[in-house]
Parts: C-alpha cells; sequence; structure tokens
C-alpha cells in the first residue's frame, strides 16, 4: 500500500483519504504541520498508487492499514479520516484502540445518502453512476446539483476524472453495509468531529447521529467552507488537529444554528 511521509516528528498521523480521493488530499494539511509532526497519508487499496486488494471486504481493507502500522512499528498515532475515510478511521480505532490516541473525522457521513444510494440498485445503480461521473456532461451536472446541496469549496466530480470507477462503486458497496451502532458502539478513544459551516445536510445530520453514538465526541464546526475543507479551511483544520484549539478561535465547537442548503 502507497504511503506519503511529510515530516519526521515523533507525533504521529495517519490520514485516511475519502470516496473519490487519494493521499495528496492531505497535502494543505501536512505543509501547515508542525516541525514535531510526521503525518502519514496512505491510498487506500485499489486508489492512486496502491493496487486492489485481494478481497472487497472492510476487514480486508483495514488489515491492509493495520500491517502498515506494524511494519512501521507504530504503537501510538492520532488517525485522521476525510468523508468515507473517516468511517475508515473508527474501524481501525475499533479494531485497536491501543494503537490510537485520538481520530479526527473531517466531514464525515454516519451513512450513504439517497443521492449516492442510488448507484448500489443493479443495472439501474451502474447505469446511474455511469451517466454520472463517467463523462464531462455529466460531472457538470452532477456539480450544479450538489452545489445546491451545499455551499462547495471546489467542484466535486473533479475527483471522479481519472479513477477507476470500478473500484469507487466497490467502496460504495461495502459502506453501505455498515451498521455503525452495532460496530461502533462501546469504541472508546478520543474523538473529535470537524466539519464545513456549508457542507452537506447528511454530514450535518451523521455529526448528530456519531455525537449521540460516541458520548466522548467533541464537535467544531468550519467556517466558510463546503464539503471539500481541505481546500479553504486546512489552516482551521491544522489549528485544531495539530494545537490547542482554544487558542485559535477559528470555529465553533457546537452544531450552532446554521443549517445551509440540502
Amino acid at each position: 500500500m502507497f504511503v506519503k511521509e511529510y515530516g519526521t516528528g515523533k507525533r504521529l498521523f495517519l490520514c485516511l483519504h475519502g470516496w473519490g480521493g487519494d493521499h495528496r488530499e492531505f497535502a494543505p494539511l501536512a505543509y501547515r504541520a508542525p516541525d514535531d509532526v510526521c503525518l502519514l497519508s496512505i491510498d487506500l487499496p485499489g486508489y492512486g498508487l496502491s493496487p486492489k486488494p485481494g478481497e472487497w471486504s472492510l476487514n480486508a481493507i483495514t488489515d491492509g492499514v493495520l500491517a502498515i502500522l506494524k511494519t512501521r512499528d507504530i504503537r501510538c498515532c492520532t488517525l485522521i479520516g476525510f468523508c468515507s475515510g473517516a468511517g475508515l478511521a473508527l474501524m481501525l480505532a475499533s479494531r485497536t484502540p491501543a494503537k490510537v490516541e485520538r481520530v479526527a473525522m473531517i466531514d464525515p457521513f454516519a451513512f450513504v445518502p439517497w443521492y449516492f444510494r442510488l448507484f448500489l440498485y443493479g443495472d439501474f445503480g451502474r447505469h446511474a453512476y455511469a451517466t454520472t461521473f463517467k463523462t464531462q456532461v455529466g460531472r457538470k451536472i452532477t456539480d450544479w446539483v450538489l452545489k445546491r446541496l451545499q455551499t462547495s469549496d471546489a467542484n466535486f466530480s473533479n475527483a471522479f476524472v481519472n479513477l477507476d470507477h470500478d473500484v469507487t462503486l466497490r467502496y460504495l458497496q461495502m459502506l453501505s453495509r455498515v451498521d455503525i451502532h452495532q460496530r461502533f458502539k462501546n469504541l472508546n478513544v478520543d474523538i473529535d468531529i470537524l466539519y464545513g459551516e456549508h457542507t452537506f445536510a447528511a454530514v450535518r445530520r451523521s455529526v448528530e447521529i456519531f455525537r449521540s453514538l460516541l458520548p466522548q465526541v467533541k464537535v467544531r464546526e468550519l467556517r466558510g467552507v463546503g464539503h471539500l475543507p481541505m481546500i479553504k479551511g486546512a489552516a482551521q483544520l491544522a489549528a485544531f488537529i495539530f494545537e490547542d484549539s482554544s487558542t485559535y478561535g477559528l470555529a465553533r465547537e457546537s452544531l450552532g444554528t446554521h443549517q445551509g442548503k440540502g
């Protein structure tokens, strides 16, 4: 599995990208990391420079990530997960809590929203996915629609131009089968959720779901950004993830009154 390493500090952070991303998602965060940080950003199996997994299951995916911890003799680290990668971070923490100091979930989904679940319905779903992401016209229409569900920082579908679409569909299928209430109900690690002020309504609902399921969760809003906070919110993310957030005042510690669109 490909791993991009930033920095040589003793504080270790392992990053898991989102559904249509790769290790490069975390470069803006890595460039703002203090000198005492080592940030490892991976390509999940099938994405970027990593080969496809031998088995399409979330246990096999997390096995591959756990192998990185073992190979590098990482005894304790903070997990950073964006979008669907946030759910994978929780799965890793539930499997090896002794190795996880904290989980930072960035704009996470607790469920697959209807506009992505459509892609799971057999031949209709595959055709709908192809129409949405495999053509330039489809991607433009998708961005137009999604910008009305959130205040976007960039075109959402750009990441899908050069992807292996079989891989993205496989991940969507696996993620749709996760029962978070059963899988994470006894998880006992520190968890921070950082979400965009103008993100999807499904993410805001997800934040509430995670907060009711995991009482230790601390929630912070990233001001002025949507679902792609690495674009405009990297400084805020770095402040909360690497430093003491109380010294910055860059975001709020509650959901507040912002409801946005969607």
